[in-house]
C-alpha cells in the first residue's frame, strides 16, 4: 500500500484519546485479517475492530448489531456488491445522533464503481494501495464527517458531480443486470466456475446460465474475450 490520501496524515504512533469503531467488510478473508493486523492494534491506532464480514448479508447484519462509527466496504461483494450494503444500511448513516459512516476501500478505481458507492452514500474512496498509516487517518477523517478520496481520484469525483451532465453510460454494460455484473467480475480475475458458485450463494449451473447471458448480451465467444472485455474498462 503506496498511495497518500489528500490532506495531511496524523501520526497514528499514539492514539491519545482518539478512538473509532470499524467494520471490515471484504469477501478476501487474507485481506481482512491483513487489515486488522495493520490498523487493528487499538492502542496504537486508536481504530477497534468489531465486526467483520464476506458478503452482503453478513455485511448488514453485523453493521446493524455492532453500530460502528466508521465501515471499510469493499466494491465487489456477493450478493449485490457495495451499493446494496449502502442501500440497505441507509437508515443507519441517516441517523443524526450516531451515524454510520462508510468508506470504500476497493483494489477497483474504475468510473462505475466510485460514482455508484459515493452516490450509495458513502463518504469516501480510497484503494487498497494505501498505507496503513493513511487509512487509519482516513477512517478517522470519516468518523468526523470528512469526504476522503485518494488523490488520484478526488479530481476525477469532483468533475463528475460538478458536471451537470450525466456521467458517460456504457450501452453495453448497462444491458447487464447486477447478478451478471458480479459473475463477469468474476469470471475476468480468473474464478472457475465452482468458485463462483461459492462466492455468489448459487448453483454451478446458475453461474453457467448467467456466463451465457453475458456472452449472449456482449457480443463475445468465450471467457478469454469476456476477460479482456472486463479489463479494458477496468472493471476487474
Amino acid at each position: 500500500m503506496s498511495d497518500e490520501v489528500n490532506g495531511t496524515a496524523e501520526a497514528t504512533g499514539s492514539a491519545g484519546e482518539r478512538r473509532v469503531r470499524v467494520v471490515l467488510v471484504d469477501d478476501h478473508r487474507m485481506f481482512r485479517t491483513g487489515v486488522q493486523a495493520e490498523i487493528g492494534q487499538t492502542e496504537q491506532t486508536g481504530v477497534e475492530v468489531v465486526g467483520e464480514a464476506a458478503d452482503v448479508d453478513q455485511a448488514v447484519t453485523v453493521i446493524t448489531a455492532t453500530r460502528p462509527e466508521v465501515v471499510l466496504l469493499d466494491v465487489h461483494l456477493p450478493g449485490g456488491g457495495g451499493v446494496e450494503v449502502l442501500r440497505r444500511c441507509a437508515p443507519l448513516m441517516a441517523d443524526a445522533e450516531e451515524p454510520v459512516r462508510f468508506l470504500a476501500l476497493s483494489v477497483s478505481d474504475a468510473a462505475e464503481d466510485v460514482i455508484g458507492v459515493i452516490r450509495g452514500g458513502a463518504r469516501g474512496y480510497v484503494t487498497k494501495t494505501i498505507t496503513g498509516t493513511d487509512l487509519v487517518d482516513s477512517i478517522f477523517r470519516v468518523q468526523e464527517g470528512d469526504a476522503v478520496f485518494s488523490p488520484r481520484l478526488a479530481g476525477f469525483v469532483l468533475d463528475a458531480f460538478a458536471s451537470t451532465d450525466a456521467p458517460p453510460v456504457d450501452e453495453d454494460l448497462d444491458r447487464l443486470t447486477q447478478r451478471e455484473r458480479e459473475v463477469l467480475r468474476l469470471i475476468a480475475r480468473g474464478y472457475a466456475y465452482k468458485e463462483i458458485a461459492k462466492q455468489l450463494f448459487i448453483s454451478v449451473k446458475t453461474v453457467e446460465s448467467h456466463v451465457s447471458a453475458v456472452l449472449r448480451k456482449l457480443q463475445l465467444s468465450n471467457r478469454h474475450e469476456l476477460t479482456r472485455w472486463a479489463t479494458a474498462r477496468r472493471l476487474v
